[in-house]
């Protein structure tokens, strides 16, 4: 009897309880708690190397160097990154890496964007031809390439350059651009331009104000992708730009890291390098994302 009225009063206190307490008790499922606690574990794994670097820059040498590591850098200062702001190479190298990375998202997004919608949107004699062609493309790889791209920038004088770079950055990236575009252009039916059309729009002014705010997430994703492709590049930059003039953020480190080796390693001011290098593509990020938001929202509610 006694354990009859026990779930007589849990039943009883289950339904005199308020209706967002119990949805809220029926939503919580313990495979829901465990997957959560997993996630954060793995995010916190993820993060882990960032915080080590960043924790790393902040400490002198002797302190890393120690067997017993530091893991918060309390007493740390900003002496590494001094030290390697100071040395006057770091910001000729940040100005490169930013030029190029510019030049070479927009020419790729205006490229990638025109030719996705020619592949969408229109047919023509050729089209599943030039489909397959950047399939192929994506499947060469880019060390059998340098030969013919050295003596192609040196035939053209643009080895050391701003522009020799950024054209084979561009021809790079551009075709799985293309391939990423064309899923979101068509992904939009043509029937909202033809709809708008028929109340008075023009052509261009149908595109431009029903399909162009809907691919803002498709254009965003492509930008995000040259960025990360042109800022973080090593190879064709090692084999194009070999003046010390004319270096990127990539080559700008491994010639800090080889300097500091020579000297002994010096790992704070190594890690402090790093920092600075990883800080704009983050600067970068935190921005993209809110745009990245905001333009599948109002994708969503346009569509």
């Amino acid at each position: 009897m006694s354990a009859v009225t026990s779930t007589r009063v849990e039943s009883a206190a289950d339904s005199a309880a308020p209706a967002p307490a119990r949805k809220l008790r029926q939503k919580i499922k313990p495979s829901r708690v465990i997957l959560g606690i997993v996630g954060v574990v793995i995010s916190l794994i993820w993060v882990f190397p960032v915080y080590w670097m960043v924790n790393s820059s902040l400490l002198p040498n002797v302190v890393l160097q120690n067997t017993t590591p530091t893991w918060l850098p309390f007493g740390g200062s900003w002496d590494n990154f001094a030290a390697v702001i100071n040395g006057g190479t770091f910001f000729p190298a940040l100005g490169m890496s930013l030029i190029i990375a510019i030049v070479t998202v927009v020419f790729c997004i205006v490229f990638a964007f025109l030719a996705a919608l020619a592949i969408s949107r229109f047919k023509f004699r050729g089209r599943k031809s030039f489909v397959l062609a950047v399939l192929l493309i994506q499947m060469l790889p880019a060390e059998g390439l340098f030969i013919a791209q050295y003596k192609l920038m040196g035939s053209l004088n643009l080895l050391n350059t701003v522009l020799g770079v950024s054209i084979i950055y561009i021809a790079a990236v551009v075709p799985f651009t293309i391939w990423m575009l064309r899923g979101f252009v068509a992904g939009i039916p043509a029937d909202l331009e033809e709809a708008a059309m028929v109340d008075g729009l023009s052509r261009t002014q149908a595109f431009m104000r029903i399909t162009f705010p809907l691919l803002a997430p498709g254009l965003v994703a492509s930008g995000v992708y040259a960025f990360l492709q042109a800022w973080n590049e090593f190879t064709v930059a090692l084999v194009i730009l070999q003046e010390n003039s004319s270096q990127t953020l990539p080559l700008w480190l491994r010639g800090f890291i080889q300097q500091s080796a020579s000297r002994a390693t010096d790992w704070g001011q190594v890690m402090a390098a790093s920092t600075l290098v990883a800080v704009p593509v983050i600067i970068f990020f935190l921005f993209v994302q809110g745009r990245m938001t905001s333009g599948l929202v109002s994708g969503a509610v346009k569509g």
